[in-house]
């Protein structure tokens, strides 16, 4: 989710809901963390991941390697091989 302020006006519906999309757009959100901050509503949006998934956040070490490798943009010239194309 971006970090950009934004904000709507939300009405509520005759059972007390209001819909989030006009602020959440087509993020994939799953769930929000609510709690009040001083007479306001604070909601977290939070996105699940499958628990086979969840070691690599808890491996620092792990997290760190997958990190730098994603980083990394090298690409190897190996030439042009056009001579092994058939015309």
């Amino acid at each position: 989710m971006s970090s950009t302020r934004q904000s709507a006006t939300l009405t509520v519906d005759s059972r007390n809901r209001i819909c989030l999309t006009k602020i959440l757009g087509s993020e994939k959100i799953s769930s929000v963390v609510a709690h009040m901050e001083n007479e306001r509503i604070i909601l977290d949006p939070m996105v699940e991941i499958p628990a086979r998934e969840a070691w690599i956040y808890k491996n620092k070490k792990a997290l760190a390697s997958l990190q730098k490798g994603l980083s990394l943009k090298t690409s190897v010239s190996r030439g042009s091989f056009a001579k092994y194309a058939e015309e």
